[in-house]
């Protein structure tokens, strides 16, 4: 059982994405989202990070929280 409590630097890391603060704040910064287009679906992740962060949201996993997070920081 995954017992290991989410923020943004474990969703980071498991993205396999910079996880210290300014590597987050620079991904962020650099990779802005239109208004209308979900996070798990922008053209900058590769296939495995795409599908991970839709099963996320479509499962309501204990990552969920984190990637609408993410969402919304990108938006």
């Amino acid at each position: 059982m995954d017992t290991q409590t989410h923020n943004l630097s474990t969703l980071f890391a498991q993205l396999g994405l910079p996880e210290d603060p300014a590597g987050i704040d620079s991904f962020i910064r650099e990779h802005p989202l239109p208004p209308d287009m979900l996070v798990a679906d922008a053209p900058f992740w590769n296939q495995t990070q795409a599908k991970f962060l839709h099963d996320a949201l479509r499962e309501d996993s204990d990552w969920a929280e984190m990637v609408d997070e993410l969402n919304v920081r990108l938006h």
